[in-house]
């Protein structure tokens, strides 16, 4: 038995509960279970019958991974390695800001993938190579958790919920297509976990084709790509799918994007040192985006084991850019969180199996 119920589409779990000769209404009340009451085993359904828990157990673990390290920053981010049915190992992210209306809102950040595909040689991620897609449910589980743990932590208190979800931890989202879609639409179904698509982002490094796919897919997610460089000759060096995908096709598909659905695309942008953060750069930047319906994000560097690329300056940072907004780029810069507890997409990761070697040579 290797499949969790939340690797089922909404008419998988409906054909698995026909075939087990139980009535069709309890297929709502066992996805509540799952997705609104965040169950962590069959038996806290009590509301279903004991026979229908005990053949759903022969049939489907109820959960695709299980926490092996949880870590808290002083800024209130929580970072969770997860451990997967073989072993493997991936990390997600809840993060918090001030809300007018209650508490917090809370983002969760969720992985897509075992390491990544794409090989950026400033991230992390991409430094440990690429081992496999997710399954759906290993995509739903991590916001799942979270969801978990912010009921528990508001203490049977309304507003403490996941409000946003970026699928920008670990791996390229649109390199996994079809669990990424399936996911996503268990996490908007109302039948499920019920969140407005609206209040999702898809983080891709520029694959083409899937920018194009999801385009027409009328699903309304956000679409954020990972841009860090103004022009082609920097970009092959530091997203290696440039090569393949080069600026003069990614942008007219991002443009394309916005016309297809609506959605402004939101474009990141890491700040590293003497590599891409100068005045003309910026420049250019501005010129590549220009007339475009868009919004930059700019993100200080995180610290990796590559010396090569450090974090840029914060003097550098904000005249990059106010040179943007002097162009009139749309465009914001990032707050680094979590950075006490590395927090930085792979570096939890990294550090667990550094750990894990270290010790295995005792």
């Amino acid at each position: 038995m290797s499949k969790a119920i939340t690797d089922l589409t909404v008419k998988e779990v409906n054909e698995m509960v026909a075939s087990l000769g139980v009535p069709s209404y309890r297929v709502k009340q066992l996805l509540v279970w799952v997705y609104q009451k965040l169950a962590v085993s069959y038996d806290e359904m009590t509301d279903l019958p004991v026979s229908f828990r005990r053949e759903l157990e022969k049939q489907v673990k109820l959960h695709a991974l299980s926490p092996v390290r949880d870590v808290r920053a002083k800024d209130g981010t929580i970072k969770v390695l997860f451990e997967l049915v073989d072993g493997k190992t991936v990390e997600s992210a809840l993060m918090s800001a001030p809300a007018a209306n209650r508490r917090h809102r809370y983002t969760v950040c969720v992985s897509t993938q075992v390491g990544c595909p794409i090989g950026c040689p400033f991230c992390a991620t991409g430094q440990q190579g690429f081992e496999r897609n997710l399954t759906p449910g290993e995509i739903i589980d991590q916001v799942l958790y979270f969801a978990r743990k912010l009921k528990d932590m508001s203490d049977g208190r309304e507003g403490e919920r996941v409000d946003n979800i970026v699928f920008m931890g670990m791996g390229e989202p649109l390199a996994n297509y079809d669990a990424l879609r399936q996911a996503i639409e268990m996490l908007n179904s109302p039948d499920a976990f019920g969140l407005s698509a609206r209040s999702m982002t898809i983080s891709s490094t520029g694959l083409l084709p899937q920018i194009e796919k999801l385009g027409k897919e009328k699903l309304q997610v956000g679409l954020a790509i990972s841009l860090h460089a103004p022009d082609n000759a920097l970009r092959d060096k530091l997203v290696p799918i440039n090569k393949k995908y080069p600026l003069e096709k990614l942008v007219p598909a991002c443009r394309n994007y916005f016309a297809r659905t609506g959605r402004r695309v939101s474009f990141e942008y890491v700040l590293l040192e003497d590599v891409n953060d100068s005045l003309l750069q910026a420049q250019a930047l501005a010129g590549l985006l220009r007339g475009m319906n868009c919004h930059v994000n700019l993100i200080p560097a995180n610290i990796t084991t590559d010396e090569t690329f450090r974090p840029s300056p914060r003097s550098k940072i904000l005249a990059f850019q106010q040179e943007l907004k002097n162009r009139n780029i749309n465009c914001t810069l990032r707050q680094s969180r979590g950075q006490d507890i590395d927090a930085g997409c792979g570096q939890l990761r990294s550090r667990f199996t550094a750990d894990k070697n270290r010790q295995s040579k005792r």
